[in-house]
């Protein structure tokens, strides 16, 4: 019997920590069940009073009752159209959010057709690569998104979501539900979606996740000694269906029978417009990226208080870690609203950490150890597991993590071990009470001299400066120490702030090895979806001498 320290979750038997959180439902794993058939055995009722998808751009909405329906017609009408298709094909998906993507999820998944979103602001190379991995049957897009697919490789061919040939779909008369149940005998350990990890420090790759991971992952949101599930009933989605983080709150959200808005009107962010559609809605939950908390951080007084944002009570980040000073700031100017920060990979689903709302007070913290999930922190160097307070490579053990990288077995030795443990590339530590802090990623750490400088420090330092839009640190080239630390800066409209006035407002905070020597300023820094900084391709342009044209 491992000997768990209760305030750290700490075992120094076995080095590992592990969850204090109460574990979830997840059913017995010989269940055949589909994530789809899970979720809807947990509604309590289709009749659900509150509606459950909103369009904001045109003020459409669907029932429970109605998505149910239309989805159970959408599956019957592919069955009916595609009888070849069944859980050995993959469905390619390449569409902006909208109130068709939930329905052909569920419709998808409960088929047993592996589910595979890529992002339609993909360019064609990049869509092409995913395509290669993934090898689908048939893709699902829209009029302006399928000029990006090579239709020859989709043996089923590619429909067009916003045609009529599509709508035709959703309005055809079927048999009822239960002649559809488990039609292609879904059982828990088939792969249910290929979704694309970020490629921010290397080719995107394909993240294989079965139905069990994904229902493991949800499970926590129907345990009701939960205390991180939030009690709020409208949230906001501005986040992509096709990146891990959307699509599990699109699901997160049919499981609590709460309402999803989806904020689809968005050609360019605008954190103003976003808090309108709070205001009108009445959001009570808003899902965010770093650069969403830091743009709602940066709004002007007068433009705040123009906002009635009375029904805002959580703003939840992920996507990369976010420090004390912009937690700190957030709080003093939305001191109503609970900012609540998590961590995940896609590798790792949603969740691995959390912070729950009695827990909000341990800012730069990203929560403690998920349920069912086990960690070590283990020293690059020696291999060594470490205990509270020591920094070291985060490994995540538990049901929820991937089954591997799809046709890259090399990729997933690398990264999954054959006893289960993924290798984050996360540099973190665990204090005495069992929360987690993100420091940064391993490969990304500045090698100053003998020093190893974190960027994300540095960022979010310069992100405190009220001069500064946004920032981003990378490594730079120098013959004598080896690299040094590169700032690219956005100025705030008016702004006059000089390369100097950058440098000097780090070096009165940080240690003489961790200051700025190099400055840029750009007009934006470039970002994945989910908000993770592309340094890759800053680093590229810094050494290229490019910088100025980003």
């Amino acid at each position: 019997m491992e000997e768990v320290d209760p305030c750290s979750g700490y075992c120094s038997r076995s080095r590992t920590y592990h969850s204090l959180r109460p574990n979830s439902p997840i059913p017995p794993q010989s269940l055949p069940i589909s994530l789809t058939d899970f979720l809807l055995s947990n509604l309590p009722t289709s009749n659900h009073p509150l509606p459950f998808l909103v369009d904001d751009s045109t003020g459409a909405t669907l029932s429970y009752s109605d998505f149910l329906s239309l989805s159970d017609t959408l599956s019957l009408s592919l069955i009916s159209r595609y009888p070849s298709l069944s859980k050995s094909h993959l469905a390619f998906l390449l569409s902006p959010n909208s109130l068709h993507l939930p329905l052909l999820y569920f419709s998808l998944l409960s088929l047993g057709v592996v589910l595979s979103p890529g992002s339609p602001l993909g360019s064609p190379s990049e869509i092409r690569h995913q395509l290669l991995l993934s090898r689908p049957s048939i893709a699902f897009a829209t009029s302006s998104t399928s000029h990006k697919l090579p239709r020859e490789m989709f043996p089923l061919g590619v429909v067009l979501i916003d045609s009529p040939e599509f709508a035709s779909m959703l309005t055809r008369h079927h048999p009822p539900r239960p002649l559809l149940e488990n039609v292609n005998g879904v059982v828990q350990s088939d792969t249910a979606t290929v979704l694309y990890s970020s490629g921010t420090t290397g080719r995107v790759k394909g993240v294989v996740m079965s139905h069990r991971s994904m229902i493991a992952a949800l499970s926590r949101f129907y345990n009701p000694s939960n205390a991180a599930v939030d009690t709020g009933k409208v949230v906001l989605l501005n986040l992509p269906m096709f990146h891990v983080y959307g699509m599990f709150m699109m699901f997160r959200a049919f499981a609590g029978g709460k309402t999803l808005v989806l904020w689809t009107e968005v050609k360019k962010f605008d954190v103003v417009g976003m808090l309108r559609v709070v205001e009108r809605y009445k959001v009570n939950v808003l899902p965010a990226s770093p650069p969403v908390v830091v743009a709602m951080l940066k709004v002007r007084r007068e433009e705040r208080e123009k906002l009635d944002l009375k029904s805002l009570m959580t703003v939840g980040s992920g996507g990369a870690p976010l420090g004390k000073e912009i937690s700190t700031g957030f709080q003093e100017k939305f001191p109503r609203v609970t900012l609540l920060q998590g961590y995940a990979l896609t590798e790792s689903l949603l969740g691995a950490g959390m912070l729950s709302p009695d827990e909000a007070t341990r800012q730069g913290s990203v929560g403690r150890l998920a349920e069912d999930m086990e960690a070590k922190v283990v020293d690059p160097s020696t291999g060594e597991s470490l205990p509270p307070g020591l920094k070291g490579e985060l490994w995540l053990r538990g049901p929820a993590i991937m089954t591997g990288y799809l046709g890259d077995d090399k990729a997933t030795a690398e990264t999954l071990g054959p006893d289960g443990w993924l290798k984050t590339g996360d540099l973190c530590y665990f204090d005495k009470d069992g929360f987690l802090y993100i420091l940064d990623r391993l490969k990304e750490l500045i090698k100053y001299k003998a020093y190893q400088v974190p960027p994300a420090e540095l960022e979010q330092l310069l992100l405190s400066n009220p001069a500064i839009t946004d920032a981003a640190v990378v490594p730079y080239p120098d013959e004598e120490a080896g690299e040094i630390p590169m700032a690219f800066v956005v100025r705030k409209p008016g702004s006059t702030i000089t390369e100097h006035q950058v440098m000097d407002f780090i070096a009165e905070q940080v240690s003489p090895y961790k200051k700025i020597r190099r400055v840029s300023f750009v007009d934006s820094i470039p970002k994945t979806p989910s908000g993770k900084i592309l340094r890759r391709e800053l680093r590229e342009r810094a050494v290229s001498g490019s910088a100025s044209k980003l």
